[in-house]
């Protein structure tokens, strides 16, 4: 139907930026959509540049970047990518990013400190984004930073169901690393079978970053394969902490389930090193094979983003991904 005879057909356009391009196709590939061809390169002064090679007026552009170091480039690379987006008459744009940016500087914790990831929301809301999908966030007041709708996936499901389908006949109990995510914790073990909880008390510096302590387990953990969850691991230490206060305390096994695999080095050594039979995480990030132990598994994010796109652009229902309502 042409536009003088109608309203014109809806056209979906997926980009990408170069930190994840992996997973990025994966998602195309569900969509059964090609990504969008473009000239994207860094200047020798490490400016960026790009050019769509295709029309983008008057299409749903949906940009997907993920995270990984150099965190602050690829933010920079996205940004540039919506505003070409928006200077070239798109209708609609929604930014993708798997891992958001700076979420672990949600608040102030003492005077004169930023709030980074309401900086991040404001940077993307000025070049141009209308819409923000991101999987898992660490808080979930971050969706109110940004002046405009934020698709909050849960990666949830995804390791759950591999979780009950490798260690559903075990006597499993939902370990929280922290008091924090107990509520958490509670729908994990609901999903797993009315699993009983436990959580680590912790102490953290603010003074020191990265770095905290596993006092005691609060909970029945003694012969139980401890399934610890969490939304990330960055340098490791945290999660391994809690795995070996677990193994003191009696548990049988542990098995770590985290959305994000930063991986920050010594991630990779302190995890091998560990008492911990599994570490499973999706590819919200890109994870190179240097990192890829043994006991690493990595699940893919992809097909949940896809069906998150699908409905976006059909102005479906987001929520119905998780809630079974439409």
């Amino acid at each position: 139907m042409s536009p003088k005879s109608g309203t014109p057909k809806k056209n979906l356009m997926l980009f990408s930026g170069r930190s994840h391009v992996e997973l990025a196709e994966e998602v195309a590939k569900h969509l059964n959509v090609t990504i969008t061809p473009q000239t994207l390169h860094s200047f020798a002064n490490g400016e960026i540049y790009v050019r769509y090679q295709e029309s983008v007026r008057g299409t749903d552009a949906f940009v997907l970047q993920s995270f990984s170091p150099p965190i602050n480039e690829w933010i920079m690379e996205q940004l540039i990518m919506v505003d070409a987006l928006k200077r070239a008459s798109a209708k609609r744009i929604t930014v993708i990013m798997p891992f958001y940016p700076y979420s672990r500087q949600d608040k102030k914790h003492k005077g004169r400190e930023p709030v980074s990831a309401r900086l991040v929301a404001d940077l993307f809301k000025t070049a141009g984004a209308d819409r923000i999908m991101t999987v898992d966030l660490h808080t979930a007041q971050i969706q109110g930073f940004f002046d405009g709708p934020v698709d909050h996936l849960l990666a949830q499901a995804v390791l759950a169901n591999y979780i009950s389908d490798t260690y559903g006949n075990n006597d499993i109990t939902v370990v929280s690393p922290d008091s924090g995510r107990v509520r958490l914790a509670e729908k994990w073990a609901e999903q797993l079978g009315s699993r009983p909880i436990a959580f680590i008390h912790k102490t953290r510096d603010p003074d020191t970053p990265n770095q905290a302590v596993a006092n005691r387990v609060v909970g029945n953990v003694k012969g139980r394969l401890c399934v610890l969850i969490d939304d990330m691991i960055d340098t490791g230490g945290t999660i391994t902490q809690a795995a070996d206060a677990l193994m003191e305390e009696g548990a049988s096994d542990v098995v770590i389930a985290s959305t994000h695999g930063i991986l920050s080095d010594p991630a990779t050594e302190r995890l091998a090193k560990s008492p911990v039979r599994e570490v499973v995480v999706t590819n919200t990030l890109p994870i190179p094979e240097e990192k890829r132990i043994p006991k690493l598994t990595v699940l893919s994010i992809a097909p949940l983003l896809a069906r998150a796109i699908q409905e976006v652009f059909e102005d479906g229902s987001v929520t119905s991904l998780f809630d079974g309502s439409a």
